[in-house]
């Protein structure tokens, strides 16, 4: 029995120039603001719930942070514009960037006039408090007078 082998008929050269060419990272402009989702950490306490978001190079004015029913938006808009002029040319150059993240609430668990949120070195940090749990499991002691 033959074994057949099929050859690639283009160079390895096509094949690297096709593939960086069809390759979304290697066509954006070095000079583009990007981003995509950032990281989110949820944690959960006993009085709250902590929620971290990783947004470097943003000012706390680029944020609208709203609470709807029981729903938490996070969403960031910031546009860039550059322009450079010269003797021999003229160069203009135009940034974008886009978030929004979405959070459903536990129903009627947290304090939503409560919610508190900060911007420090890059992270945005939202504390959401829960509200007192009429049925706790906690077991009180009642002192007899």
């Amino acid at each position: 029995m033959k074994t057949i082998l099929k050859r690639n008929q283009l160079p390895v050269f096509f094949d690297d120039f096709f593939r960086d060419v069809f390759n979304p990272s290697k066509l954006s402009n070095q000079n583009e603001l990007v981003m995509t989702a950032p990281a989110i950490n949820i944690k959960e306490n006993p009085a709250d719930y902590q929620i971290e978001l990783a947004a470097p190079g943003m000012e706390k004015s680029d944020f609208k942070i709203s609470v709807e029913q029981n729903l938490l938006s996070i969403s960031t808009e910031k546009r860039d514009e550059k322009n450079e002029h010269s003797e021999n040319y003229s160069k203009k150059e135009f940034g974008y960037m886009f978030f929004k993240r979405n959070f459903t609430l536990p129903e009627g668990k947290i304090e939503q006039d409560k919610i508190e949120a900060k911007y420090e070195a890059g992270i945005l940090k939202l504390l959401l408090p829960k509200k007192a749990d009429v049925h706790s499991k906690e077991v009180k002691t009642i002192v007899i007078e």
